[in-house]
């Protein structure tokens, strides 16, 4: 049997998800298990938390379906094929959702259908504490922006590379067959400048419910993996992975576990960026022009250089 913590502990990995209920947009996550569920859920102002347990579903079924009589893991398992769905961005015209909100209650009401008979469930979720908050938010979004600034640390120093192996190309006589495909050398200071005058206002005003993207998705729960891993103990020889860190098939985002690893180390990585303007240790322009273009592995021209 699943308790509280195990409940808690596979929420940790579950993945926010953009929802509307009525005319308000939220980011939420859940997990339902034959024991309870445990739902998330925040508009960005406020967090707000629900935990049932067994007793709880069961008491609040019969006050809400007096005209249904089925055992609590139905009621269990409807829940989660209402939510799951919704989570996932699809929803049912045969159900219908509204709530009602203060800074510290959110009543999400749902009326559906069971066994042919009108189905309402009322969630109830109260203000959720400050280590919650931190645990499921703040630390894994610092850590996601660590991953994702080294990540383009690491593209714009592979950029700077193709650049230098095109010009030895160029050196040696080839040329572009199309003029539409030329390029201007990469610039980050340039690039990065461009983004934040042009890009970021879009971004900025794209709306509370375009807070994670299915990459962020993805990235979000690599790093809420390493979070729990690091706050549980390492499991004794011969022991499975608990099921719900285990991944049933690789995420794009794990390739970045590596990266947010390095911070559960007692220094931080001497190449990190200090800010969004730093940049890469071979991209920067003094050091793009000492840049060896001998030692870029010369290729047979091919493909656009002919």
């Amino acid at each position: 049997m699943e308790g509280s913590g195990d409940l808690d502990s596979s929420l940790l990995t579950q993945p926010w998800a953009s929802v509307c209920f009525g005319e308000s947009t939220f980011i939420a996550k859940a997990c339902f298990r034959d024991t309870g569920y445990v739902l998330l859920i925040s508009d960005l102002s406020s967090v707000w938390y629900e935990h049932a347990d067994i007793d709880v579903v069961g008491k609040r079924s019969k006050e809400l379906n007096k005209r249904l009589t089925a055992h609590v893991s139905s009621f269990l398992n409807r829940l989660s094929n209402l939510m799951c769905p919704l989570l996932e961005g699809r929803k049912s015209d045969a159900t219908s959702f509204s709530c009602q909100q203060t800074s510290s209650k959110l009543t999400i009401h749902v009326k559906s259908d069971l066994s042919g008979l009108p189905f309402y469930w009322d969630f109830h979720c109260l203000a959720a504490a400050m280590e919650m908050i931190s645990c499921h938010l703040l630390r894994p979004l610092i850590r996601m922006s660590l991953a994702l600034q080294c990540q383009l640390q690491e593209l714009a120093s592979l950029l700077v590379q193709k650049d230098a192996e095109i010009e030895d190309y160029r050196e040696s006589g080839a040329a572009l067959s199309r003029g539409r495909l030329r390029t201007e050398p990469f610039q980050e200071e340039l690039f990065l400048q461009k983004f934040v005058d042009e890009r970021l206002p879009q971004l900025c005003g794209a709306g509370d419910g375009r807070a994670f993207a299915d990459t962020l998705q993805q990235l979000y729960t690599a790093v809420a993996r390493q979070e729990a891993r690091a706050g549980q103990k390492r499991p004794h020889p011969g022991e499975a992975e608990p099921p719900e860190l285990a991944s049933s098939h690789p995420l794009p985002g794990e390739a970045l576990d590596s990266l947010v690893t390095q911070q559960e180390k007692d220094e931080p990585p001497s190449d990190l960026p200090q800010s969004l303007g730093a940049t890469a240790t071979p991209s920067s322009p003094a050091q793009r022009a000492q840049l060896p273009v001998s030692k870029v592995k010369r290729k047979k021209a091919k493909g656009l250089f002919g």
